[in-house]
């Protein structure tokens, strides 16, 4: 049986670890799929459980070097704060060394019982008992660097490792010298190197864990949106439970001004609810018995009970931080880049040390200067800023998506949205409302009846009637708060109409053929037919339904029905006008009917009167003809082009099929959110191709000068310990240019905004 995990990777410090561990995993039978994602420090994997076991998946990683931990039964992680401690002992014992070892070099007061020069041996103990503290602090660069350099899966901790031993032999050999009389060689000590190579790195890493906390902050805050127990009445008693404890079908209290513990539907009371954090709407929702509620909305003013449908996992609240930690564990193909680069990039940076050093060497510079050369260029070109380069930016979009209400459900998702050229939108309930609703009301010229008495007469012929046409009448009347008359006698004909008695009079409600029917005079709304000025064609062709209401054998006047688009739809699309893309829609509704409703919004291109079956068949004919394209939808017949185009983007109102079909989902079904999706796709790409420029462009300068090429003709050499700052600063960068997208906001936001894209 095919299952799916999660593991927490401990040991890892670039993405060379992230790649070993992986492929450890990837060689056992049984494993569909193992991703590694070195920002999240996760392992997501598919496996056979009939295959292979945990055990063996946890075994194949601590034999790689690295351990893994399910995460239900993860311990605690180390806090930033416990980090910052840990950094303590190698700070306190670094400052000292390097204050000894640059005192010699720059004439700094040192005490008259360690001067180099009169007692080199005493100077020399002093710098290895300073240094021992300090490789004892950084001791997993030894214990994971050197294991993965003899699997010959060499990365960053190997390099850290060679680097600070080489320094470290070099000085224990120039101690032995001084021991054996040569006082010279106390000139020859890198002790400081190897201690300020280690601080800086762990200083590093410190800040990068720093960095990389704040850009899971979104997953943490909708974590802490859940309560943490709920009054369940069970037997008539109310009684506190934790939430863990709940399941479908109970029945729930909550009081004004607590959150709603599970998603559910109100069985009495009614209230005001908060629910920004799905949706990102401000305002209160009213809400009544019937009415559906989310799990970690605020109950504003009244107590409502609830009956459970989801708990746990089944939640929305669940739901969008499980899309959200699969988007962040997920690994965009310009991340995989990354990580090929990677894996060869660390056996060329030893071999480039290894070569350079050999050269200086041959060339007579001495071994003092080659051993430099061998630490300096093994320190620099860590691969470090490499590694964090795009995860780290994947997992600050994703979060940014979530706090403007867009899921998206992978890494890929958000880096092929940046690559679109065409968006096509599905016409009912992503364009248009999705229900129609009365737009014209209009008594005949010769009509007694006012605008209301006209509505209050459909709406009461209409009140029990289930067609949506129906349905939007009854509910304009009910806007308009009018009292509906008593109808009896009410006869439903399909496609024609509806017949009913008020008072002793017939009332008819129908279309045009059914008016004709019953010999209805129609000519105070056929006048200008043949040169189609009539109010029926005005009507018709802007995509209206239009019916008649005629009382005792004459016609009273006319109401027309629409399904309008919604008040976004319009500013949407010149939006991603000026974005570049083209805008299509997509229906099986009329070809006059959707031609309405492009003009009204501006769209480019109509595809109407498409079959639900045919519309995943007309995206991959746009693909063929060079379209990159992304497909919004909202409905079951839009699943297959939604998987079908190269970004899917779901209402999320939509059904349960389209969201599931797609690679973002859009919480609040504005389709303004379209345009912040791609634009923040935009964004995040911008900022991971800065972080990969900024990392091959250090890696790229940083290694020839690091082997010498400016000393080669006379300038300076890079000294180890500015190469150790150099490299830690890198990663601190890339992480730190990743966090500037927190500062995205919406392109299109206020009213005034929204004006100038009309």
């Amino acid at each position: 049986m095919i299952k799916t995990t999660t593991m927490q990777i401990r040991g890892m410090t670039c993405t060379a670890c992230a790649r070993a561990s992986e492929r450890a995993v990837k060689k056992l039978a049984g494993i569909s799929d193992a991703n590694v994602n070195f920002a999240t420090e996760k392992l997501t994997l598919q496996f056979d459980d009939t295959q292979v076991s945990l055990a063996d998946i946890k075994a194949a990683i601590k034999k790689a070097g690295y351990e893994a931990v399910e995460i239900k039964a993860q311990e605690e992680e180390p806090t930033v704060e416990v980090q910052k401690q840990r950094l303590f002992i190698p700070i306190a014992f670094t400052i000292p060394i390097f204050y000894l070892a640059m005192g010699m070099m720059l004439s700094w007061p040192i005490p008259s019982w360690l001067a180099p020069m009169q007692y080199p041996l005493r100077f020399a103990l002093v710098q290895l008992v300073l240094l021992i503290p300090v490789v004892f602090a950084g001791f997993r660069f030894y214990h994971v660097g050197y294991p993965a350099l003899f699997r010959g899966s060499p990365n960053m901790d190997s390099l850290i490792a060679l680097g600070t031993t080489a320094a470290i032999l070099y000085s224990l050999f120039s101690l032995f010298q001084i021991f054996m009389g040569d006082h010279m060689a106390v000139e020859h000590l890198y002790f400081e190197s190897a201690a300020v190579i280690i601080t800086l790195v762990l200083v590093g890493k410190t800040l990068e864990a720093l960095a990389k906390g704040k850009t899971s902050e979104a997953i943490k805050k909708l974590i802490g949106l859940q309560p943490k127990t709920a009054r369940v009445i069970r037997e008539g008693v109310e009684q506190e439970v934790p939430i863990a404890s709940l399941i479908p079908g109970d029945t729930i209290l909550v009081r004004p001004g607590e959150k709603i513990p599970v998603d559910g539907i109100i069985l009495s009371g009614s209230t005001a609810i908060d629910e920004s954090f799905l949706t990102g709407e401000s305002l209160p929702v009213e809400k009544q018995a019937g009415d559906e509620v989310t799990g970690a909305s605020l109950n504003k003013n009244g107590a409502i009970t609830i009956r459970a449908t989801r708990v746990g996992q089944d939640t929305v609240l669940a739901q969008i931080i499980r899309l959200m930690e699969q988007a962040q564990a997920d690994k965009a193909p310009i991340a995989r880049l990354a990580d090929q680069v990677s894996a060869y990039f660390v056996p060329i940076v030893i071999g480039i040390a290894l070569v350079s050093a050999l050269l200086w060497f041959i060339a007579g510079e001495g071994l003092v200067f080659a051993m430099s050369i061998l630490i300096s260029v093994l320190v620099i070109a860590c691969p470090c800023a490499l590694g964090l380069a795009t995860p780290t930016a994947i997992m600050v979009g994703t979060g940014m998506g979530a706090q403007q209400s867009i899921l998206i459900k992978s890494g890929e998702a958000l880096e092929i949205a940046h690559k679109i050229d065409t968006v096509v939108f599905d016409k009912t309930g992503t364009i248009t409302e999705g229900k129609p609703r009365l737009t014209d009301l209009q008594p005949a010229p010769e009509s007694n009846l006012s605008e209301d008495e006209l509505l209050a007469l459909a709406a009461g012929i209409e009140q029990l009637s289930e067609h949506p046409l129906g349905e939007a009448i009854v509910a304009a009347a009910r806007e308009r708060n009018l009292a509906l008359p008593e109808v009896t006698e009410v006869t439903a004909i399909p496609g024609r109409g509806i017949r009913g008695n008020v008072g002793g009079s017939v009332v008819l409600l129908g279309n045009q053929a059914f008016m004709e029917e019953h010999s209805i005079n129609m000519d105070e709304f056929l006048r200008g037919e043949k040169t189609r000025n009539s109010p029926i064609e005005a009507l018709a062709a802007e995509g209206k339904t239009v019916m008649f209401l005629a009382l005792k054998g004459t016609v009273q006047g006319l109401l027309a029905v629409a399904d309008t688009p919604k008040a976004e739809s319009r500013t949407a699309v010149a939006a991603l006008h000026r974005m570049g893309l083209k805008v299509i829609m997509i229906t099986g509704d009329h070809r006059k009917t959707a031609e309405a409703i492009a003009r009204q919004t501006g769209i480019d291109q109509v595809l109407a009167e498409v079959h639900p079956q045919h519309k995943a068949q007309a995206v991959q004919e746009l693909q063929k003809a060079g379209h990159r394209l992304a497909m919004v939808g909202d409905g079951i017949n839009d699943a297959p082009a939604l998987v079908q185009a190269d970004i899917g983007i779901a209402m999320g109102s939509g059904t349960d099929v389209a969201i599931e079909s797609a690679d973002m989902v859009l919480m609040r079904s504005n389709p303004l959110d379209v345009v912040t999706a791609i634009e923040l796709s935009r964004r995040t790409i911008r900022t991971i191709k800065q972080n990969l420029f900024w990392a091959f462009g250090y890696n790229v300068s940083g290694i020839p000068i690091a082997a010498g090429l400016l000393h080669l003709f006379g300038g300076p050499l890079l000294n180890p310990m500015i190469a150790a700052a150099a490299m830690s600063f890198s990663s601190v960068s890339v992480v730190t240019n990743a966090l500037r997208l927190r500062t995205f906001k919406p392109p299109i936001t206020t009213g005034a905004d929204r004006a100038s894209y009309k």
